[in-house]
């Protein structure tokens, strides 16, 4: 059975969560001390994780092909794909729009943490891609799909299990029926590091 996604109103989904406007803000998790984790080790991590939002006929479809975790660094092929009728906002270069693309850092693979800890409300913050090649598009219209490589500086802890999160989409008009006007995705599907 398929979940509505998670939005900042925080629904429960099927794949990936979805977060509605009002947690934009939100950086989730507790404000305790943590130890110094252990950096991953590199690696190159072929994913192909294909994962949908929406009603058949009118989805926002995620791709992850592939993960490159390096000591300082981390990168991933990603696309999303705009099967609906109507324009989301993505947001170009120089974007006001809150962008949550980027990876989130789990304790375990197991998608039930995922969901505990959204209804919690205490989902880790996104760590944040700086870097999105091509450029994302202002808005990504009906049909279309944007494929690129987002990356940030800075290594990921060893034992952990990323996610990707891809957002903020925003609705260009009304949405169609069973989606958000507002969409932020973070994957069901999880990776070892």
């Amino acid at each position: 059975m398929r979940r509505p996604p998670l939005a900042f109103v925080l629904a429960p989904v099927a794949a990936g969560i979805v977060l509605s406007a009002s947690l934009a803000g939100c950086a989730g998790g507790t404000d305790q001390a943590l130890p110094l984790a252990e950096a991953a080790a590199p690696e190159l991590a072929p994913l192909g994780w294909t994962e949908a939002y929406g009603p058949p006929g009118a989805r926002l479809v995620f791709r992850v092909q592939r993960l490159e975790v390096r000591r300082e660094a981390w990168s991933a092929t990603v696309s999303v794909t705009n099967k609906t009728g109507i324009g989301f906002e993505v947001g170009g270069r120089d974007s006001l729009l809150d962008r949550r693309f980027g990876v989130m850092l789990f304790q375990t693979g197991d998608l039930r943490e995922l969901e505990q800890r959204n209804r919690a409300g205490e989902l880790p913050p996104v760590r944040p891609a700086a870097s999105y090649v091509p450029a994302l598009p202002e808005v990504l219209a009906p049909g279309a799909t944007w494929r690129g490589v987002i990356s940030a500086a800075g290594s990921l802890p060893a034992r952990s299990w990323v996610r990707l999160s891809f957002g903020t989409f925003v609705a260009v008009g009304e949405p169609p029926k069973g989606l958000e006007p507002r969409v932020v995705w973070i994957t069901d599907h999880a990776y070892p590091l």
